[in-house]
């Protein structure tokens, strides 16, 4: 299929979700789901960089997610350890830079050091910016953000005068990048559950009931086509 790239949009934010019921189809453990949802991302991130997408922010682990059993987030936290690894020891990163959304305090200190270095490693690479929300919650960001302004009228910095949404937004996570203009979430839910509640005021959405491992270019394609179709008004007539 054949896509117009001069209408692609600047920011894609997926939901990867189904990766536990897809491996449940397959009479296979939880982990090897999320193992292939982690692949995955990789063959997806690969795709958009090659046609030009310049952000791609995904989430891959909510706030809420810590109430998954120990065996499970164990081995999520296990997964991200090895994925972060492979990612640092790889020599072909096809130029893409790497950043991680979210409270990272609260993950292991050998994890924190391994998103630290990956980030350094990047930080002047050029190609698509991949954002992978991890113990990332969207209240909890914006909470974080209303926090750090208080402060600084506390402290004078500012005045409450000076409160407007492009402060706001210079306070969160994706500080100086574009708002999303697609949010694409496999797997058949049909809600943001928690994800960048204030980036997607005016993003368009696509649902689709397959399962995020299974999600491949043809599918994206088939969600950018259905993109360049909208008629994106930001609220005008």
């Amino acid at each position: 299929m054949e896509l117009n790239k001069e209408n692609l949009p600047v920011h894609i934010a997926i939901i990867m979700d189904g990766n536990r019921r897809w491996a449940k189809e397959k009479d296979l453990e939880t982990k090897q789901g999320h193992k292939e949802g982690a692949e995955n991302l990789k063959r997806i991130a690969k795709y958009a960089n090659e046609i030009g997408i310049k952000y791609l922010t995904v989430y891959a682990f909510s706030t809420e997610n810590w109430k998954r059993t120990e065996e499970e987030v164990g081995a999520l936290m296990f997964l991200l350890k090895w994925y972060l690894n492979d990612l640092l020891n790889s020599s072909d990163l096809d130029n893409v830079k790497i950043n991680v959304l979210g409270d990272i305090t609260r993950l292991d200190p050998g994890i924190q050091k391994l998103i630290l270095k990956l980030e350094d490693k990047t930080k002047d690479y050029t190609g698509l910016k991949l954002n992978i929300a991890f113990n990332y919650g969207g209240r909890d960001e914006i909470t974080r953000a209303v926090k750090s302004i208080a402060t600084s009228v506390k402290n004078n910095e500012i005045s409450v005068e000076d409160i407007n949404e492009d402060l706001i937004s210079n306070n969160i996570y994706t500080a100086g990048m574009p708002d999303p203009d697609l949010l694409i979430r496999p797997g058949g839910e049909k809600r943001i559950s928690n994800f960048l509640p204030w980036q997607l005021s005016y993003t368009e959405f696509i649902f689709t009931d397959k399962y995020w491992p299974d999600f491949n270019r043809d599918d994206l394609d088939e969600a950018l086509l259905e993109y360049e179709r909208r008629n994106r008004k930001f609220g005008a007539k």
